[in-house]
């Protein structure tokens, strides 16, 4: 008798359970979000060190702890894994690590496009056509990689004409002042260093492929669809944000002061740097940047470059492999294997003060 009133309880458990909608199972009120140092998403960092991303969280009955990663491409690595519920970084690295792993993932957030931040810098008197059975020192794999093939084709060159060394981003400014290092492409703050070396000539930048180099906050689909006060306190803080950065009043400075202390220059050396970064400021202008067919051409370039090169997914048979969604409908790849979407309706709410 005891048995058949225990299984008869296991059986009520059960079925109440089974009436519990799955949302409110999977309802959840801790987050974790990675972010790296770069002119783009020093705002982060900020957001969460003045309170601002708590004011959010707190308004949505949530909490989401911030972690700055030194390394980059590890703070990738470990959202990939599991370990975070969102990780700043490029469209090109969206697509090639957790969506090439597998990871279902959500650009909630495009924040700015490099517009000058990343760039090929040679010693005088080398020319861009000139380039080929030069040696070009680089992150291979990278954002530099992509500006380098961009830059090549512009002028009917191929990467098989040239040599490329792999050489680390804290390597790059000894590299270039050594007799032996022609030409290297980094991205800033290491770029306004090298361009200033005495004889250095700027070959190609991002500002020749507007809008290609895209800076976001990426977050796990699953998570973000189960729990959308995540997305929309991460929205609201950041639209705070923006809104304080971008004026020139006291407030506005003291912040891009920080900002620029943290990334390791000031005031003047962060103010460079955005003057090199399309920053969309107003979420309008993010959300009609998500909506544009240049969005999905350049998504295009950068599958292409990603299978030429082995990185998009272990195996990959095509550049369809990995499946991308934006908005109207619009796909590009396998749609049974969607892994990167561009989701604008998170960024329209805040457009339409709907946060």
């Amino acid at each position: 008798m005891i048995r058949t009133t225990h299984k008869a309880l296991l059986a009520a458990v059960c079925a109440a359970l089974l009436l519990v909608p799955m949302s409110a199972q999977a309802e959840r009120t801790n987050f974790k979000i990675a972010w790296s140092i770069y002119v783009g998403w020093m705002p982060w960092g900020w957001a969460g060190d003045n309170g601002i991303l708590k004011k959010w969280a707190d308004k949505y009955g949530i909490t989401i702890e911030i972690i700055q990663i030194n390394d980059y491409i590890q703070s990738i690595n470990q959202y990939t894994a599991g370990e975070y519920d969102g990780c700043s970084m490029t469209n090109m690295d969206a697509l090639s690590i957790p969506a090439g792993g597998g990871v279902d993932s959500t650009a909630l957030i495009i924040g700015d496009f490099s517009n000058g931040n990343d760039g090929i810098v040679a010693k005088e008197g080398i020319t861009l056509a000139g380039l080929a059975g030069k040696t070009i020192n680089l992150v291979e794999l990278s954002v530099s990689h992509y500006l380098l093939a961009r830059a090549l084709d512009s002028v009917s060159l191929a990467e098989r004409d040239l040599t490329m060394v792999n050489t680390s981003d804290a390597d790059m400014v000894a590299a270039f002042n050594t007799p032996d290092v022609e030409v290297v492409v980094t991205w800033n703050p290491l770029l306004t260093v090298v361009r200033e070396v005495p004889g250095a000539v700027s070959l190609y930048d991002s500002g020749d492929i507007p809008g290609e180099i895209i800076d976001m906050m990426v977050v796990n689909t699953d998570v973000l669809n189960e729990n959308p006060k995540f997305g929309k306190a991460l929205i609201g803080a950041w639209y705070e944000t923006m809104s304080i950065m971008s004026q020139n009043d006291d407030v506005g400075i003291a912040a891009r002061t920080d900002m620029g202390d943290a990334s390791g220059t000031d005031l003047a050396g962060y103010d460079h740097q955005l003057n090199t970064t399309r920053m969309f400021y107003d979420p309008a202008e993010a959300v009609e940047f998500n909506r544009s067919e240049q969005l999905i051409q350049t998504m295009n370039y950068v599958r292409n470059f990603l299978f030429d090169h082995g990185i998009l997914g272990e195996g990959a048979p095509s550049p369809d492999y990995v499946g991308m969604s934006f908005p109207g409908d619009k796909t590009l790849g396998d749609t049974g294997n969607l892994k990167l979407r561009f989701d604008d309706s998170y960024m329209q709410m805040a457009a339409d003060g709907k946060i």
